[in-house]
C-alpha cells in the first residue's frame, strides 16, 4: 500500500511542489540533497526550485555539515503568522487573548514564586529538588515560554493590526495607476 500511495505523491505532483511541500515541513536547516530525497526529485531539480523559494524570501540559504542547505526564513513565518492572526481574529479578540495569556503567566509566576523565567530557571540549581520536581519545573518553563511566545505573536498582531487590516481590505476605487 506504501508503494500506491509513493506512486500517488510523485504521480499527482509536481516535483517543484513536492520540493515546496517538503520545505513546508522542514524543522532545521536541511541539505538539498536530503531535500531532494524526500521530495523524491533529483538534486538539481530541488537545488533550483530552492533557490526560486530563496529568491522569493521563503527559506534561506545555509551550510549543514559542509554542504549547502536551506532553511525556513523566520522573518517571513513570523510575518505570515502576525497576518494569519489578523486575518482570522478581530482587535478585540486579540485584545482578549493577550489578557487571558497574560492572566496564565501571572499565574505560573504566582504559584512558583518567581517574578521571571530567568529567575524560575535559577530554580533548577536547588541541590534540594528531585528529579520529579526538576521534570515539573521544566514543562513549567516551556510553558512559560510557549505562552511568551503567544504573547509576543498576539502583541505584535494589536501593533500591525491597523495596517494589515487596511493593506489586505479590498479596494472599491476602480482607478489604477496602469490605466
Amino acid at each position: 500500500m506504501a508503494e500506491s500511495q509513493q506512486r500517488s505523491w510523485t504521480e499527482t505532483t509536481s516535483g517543484r511542489e513536492r520540493v515546496r511541500h517538503v520545505v513546508e515541513l522542514l524543522d532545521g536547516p536541511t541539505p538539498v540533497g536530503e531535500i531532494a530525497d524526500r521530495a523524491e526529485v533529483s538534486r538539481t531539480t530541488a537545488d533550483d526550485e530552492l533557490g526560486r523559494l530563496a529568491s522569493d524570501d521563503w527559506v534561506i540559504e545555509t551550510t549543514v555539515d559542509g554542504k549547502k542547505g536551506y532553511d525556513l526564513n523566520p522573518v517571513r513565518m513570523l510575518f505570515d503568522e502576525i497576518t494569519t492572526l489578523i486575518e482570522e481574529h478581530s482587535r478585540e479578540e486579540l485584545e482578549g487573548q493577550l489578557a487571558a495569556l497574560t492572566e496564565k503567566r501571572e499565574a505560573l509566576a504566582k504559584e512558583y514564586g518567581s517574578d521571571s523565567l530567568s529567575a524560575f530557571r535559577e530554580q533548577l540549581t536547588d541541590d534540594e529538588l528531585s528529579a520529579e520536581e526538576i521534570r515539573e519545573r521544566r514543562n513549567v518553563i516551556a510553558t512559560w515560554e510557549a505562552l511568551d511566545t503567544e504573547r509576543s505573536l498576539v502583541k505584535h498582531g494589536l501593533g500591525l493590526y491597523e495596517d494589515v487590516a487596511t493593506l489586505t481590505a479590498p479596494r472599491t476605487d476602480s482607478s489604477s495607476t496602469f490605466a
